[in-house]
């Protein structure tokens, strides 16, 4: 077996507030969303280069508050990058130690992003 891709799933209970942070914010773009019909819970994907994230409505589908890890080159140009958006519910600061930073949703799932250790 030969893994290729590992895709976390975040859970989000208010689609206009997921966009707001992922699209607006952080600056991922929704490549499809997906519903069983009107009035349905909201099942999407949204990626930035290399990261892929699905984001679900679906009780059941995981817990909130949830965490990953992703490793980057140029976490604090990323990092001035989102400060300079001057975004209202985040303003995460630099750690100079993990040399990254941290992002929390509004649903309380939270993004690690760091410099790749060498």
């Amino acid at each position: 077996m030969q893994i290729k891709r590992a895709v976390p799933v975040f859970r989000i209970f208010d689609d206009k507030k997921a966009r707001e942070f992922y699209v607006d914010w952080l600056g991922f773009k929704v490549d499809w969303e997906h519903r069983f019909g009107d009035n349905f819970p909201l099942y999407m994907q949204v990626s930035r280069g290399e990261l892929i994230l699905h984001l679900s409505e679906h009780h059941g589908d995981c817990c909130p508050g949830s965490k990953v890890l992703v490793t980057v080159e140029g976490a604090q140009k990323f990092h001035d990058e989102l400060a300079a958006k001057d975004y209202r519910y985040n303003k995460p600061g630099f750690n100079e130690s993990e040399n990254g930073f941290t992002v929390i949703d509004p649903f309380h799932n939270q993004i690690a992003f760091e410099e790749e250790k060498i």
